[in-house]
């Protein structure tokens, strides 16, 4: 990779970060009059600025250092904070894959950075060759890649060619990695200077509401992160929330076998529907789903109440379908089987 310093905004490397009340004092307080906060209340102290309980937890589960940690506002601020920290608006490119997820094109569109997209191939796996072709361009400053991918649901392959030859900047997003079976590419970290590896507790760990976002990343990277980020990112309410529910291991993995239970179930009965065409192999918790008329099919599962994603405008006719509770994809399944244009 290029050095880091080169890859980073210049502006970004000469910041002086905000510096908050909480962080700019050690040890243990009992009267706090440094953050102009109300006395009274249950909610009235600024959160932990650094998070530093929560990269605690998170340490002991991933083996990472706390420092290898950043938490973010839902992997939204950490795609967004990527984009602020390396590419130049109206300068820089970044590249990423079509189909994948929505939130790279619109962090790219409000930073001013021109995304380029490689086409997945028939089985929705990566061009490393036609990605590399980028490679000698000094403004394709970042790579942004979903494994595994929103919304076709597989893994991609050959990542580490990719993330070895790649000049700059690669953040992985594997919002979806605990439902793969495979291992995360956290423990490739020391391998690759350039890596970025970003999770979310909102998918296996049911946390979608409380927006925790994570990035795993050298603490020279990681170090940038915390220096742009807004001093009080995650609110205390979040991070406590996160905790309790990071301890709740046991509950975690009973979740998370039943979702890959009912995956299989769905998929062997949607294969044999007569109005599916094509289910998608999948290692994520949900399945994409082709089938004659997306339109139709997302509209009659609309009117009885059943609430799908339909991709038609990225993958024609094809209906992306999240696992839910058994009675929930019971619901489902009769719909579906019901159906008929």
């Amino acid at each position: 990779m290029r050095s880091l310093s080169s890859l980073v905004r210049p502006n970004i490397l000469s910041l002086a970060p905000y510096s908050s009340a909480r962080s700019e004092y050690s040890g243990k307080g009992s009267v706090f009059l440094d953050a102009n906060e109300n006395p009274f209340g249950v909610y009235n102290r600024y959160p932990d600025p650094m998070q530093k309980a929560l990269k605690e937890e998170l340490s002991g589960i991933k083996n990472v250092s706390p420092e290898n940690i950043f938490i973010g506002n839902g992997s939204d601020e950490v795609i967004d904070l990527c984009y602020r920290i390396f590419c130049r608006p109206g300068i820089d490119n970044a590249i990423s894959i079509t189909p994948s997820y929505g939130m790279y094109d619109v962090s790219a569109a409000i930073n001013d950075t021109d995304l380029i997209k490689i086409p997945l191939d028939q089985n929705f796996q990566l061009d490393a060759d036609m990605l590399l072709q980028y490679n000698n361009d000094d403004k394709a400053k970042l790579l942004v890649l979903c494994s595994p991918n929103n919304p076709t649901g597989n893994l991609l392959k050959n990542l580490d060619d990719v993330i070895k030859n790649f000049k700059g900047i690669v953040l992985v997003d594997e919002a979806y990695i605990d439902f793969s079976g495979t291992p995360s590419y956290i423990d490739k970290l020391s391998l690759y200077p350039n890596l970025i590896v970003a999770q979310t507790l909102s998918k296996a760990y049911g946390m979608a509401a409380a927006r925790i976002g994570i990035a795993y990343a050298s603490i020279e990277i990681i170090n940038l992160f915390n220096k742009v980020k807004p001093p009080y990112n995650v609110s205390a309410l979040n991070q406590l929330a996160a905790i309790t529910s990071l301890k709740e291991k046991e509950e975690y993995e009973n979740q998370k076998q039943l979702l890959l239970t009912e995956r299989k179930r769905v998929t062997e009965i949607l294969i044999n529907a007569p109005s599916v065409k094509k289910v998608y192999p999948s290692d994520a918790n949900f399945l994409l789903i082709k089938v004659d008329d997306a339109n139709s099919l997302y509209k009659y599962l609309l009117d009885t109440g059943i609430i799908t994603r339909n991709r038609n405008t990225q993958i024609p006719n094809c209906v992306r379908i999240t696992i839910g509770s058994p009675s929930e994809n019971d619901a489902l399944l009769n719909a579906i089987l019901q159906f008929s244009i």
